[in-house]
């Protein structure tokens, strides 16, 4: 009985031990993993310095892109009506107006950072005939449309699905680098 004892309190002081063991090695790793975490670090995406991180990453809904429309044209009530259509198909649209230029093609759109892969996608709502204009100091991520004299329609859903594939993935622009997949621009 004695023998059966001593036996029992090996075992315990033994499975202790390596429980204990494993709990210190598995705090080494998670403090090491926190220590050298790099996500919020510019440096650490492999982005040079002096160079802008931009968000390519496409939107999984309409209501994550930001739209303002601008009437680029002559033709009253141009900038309401698309602003309409955007905002049925689910965009978040801000009031229309006209701007201050006349726009000649089918479109402008206007972007910063934080939106070049939103961007990307309203092109395709554009057949990928608007004209993209990126500004590495606009802050907001609100995409300004100006739509233009050659413009005739928004694209239909399956226009829309086509003409990304025409006009790929978006791409960093010049003087730019991806920020990595989730990271806040």
């Amino acid at each position: 009985m004695q023998r059966r004892l001593i036996r029992m309190g090996y075992t315990r002081l033994r499975a202790y031990l390596v429980f204990g063991v494993l709990a210190i090695a598995a705090l080494v790793v998670v403090v090491v993993a926190v220590a050298r975490d790099s996500q919020g670090d510019p440096a650490a995406s492999g982005c040079p310095a002096g160079m802008t991180l931009v968000n390519v990453t496409l939107p999984r809904e309409p209501a994550q892109v930001k739209l303002r429309v601008l009437n680029g044209t002559r033709r009253a009530g141009l900038a309401d009506n698309v602003s309409a259509e955007f905002q049925d198909r689910g965009f978040k649209v801000q009031p229309s107006k006209d701007s201050k230029t006349k726009f000649a093609k089918v479109a402008l759109i206007q972007y910063g950072p934080k939106s070049v892969g939103a961007a990307q996608w309203i092109r395709a709502y554009f057949l990928g005939e608007a004209e993209p204009q990126y500004n590495a100091a606009r802050t907001t991520d609100v995409i300004d449309i100006i739509v233009g004299e050659q413009f005739r329609s928004l694209a239909t859903f399956t226009e829309v699905n086509q003409s990304m594939a025409q006009i790929g993935d978006p791409t960093a622009p010049p003087g730019s680098c991806a920020a990595p997949a989730g990271a806040g621009v």
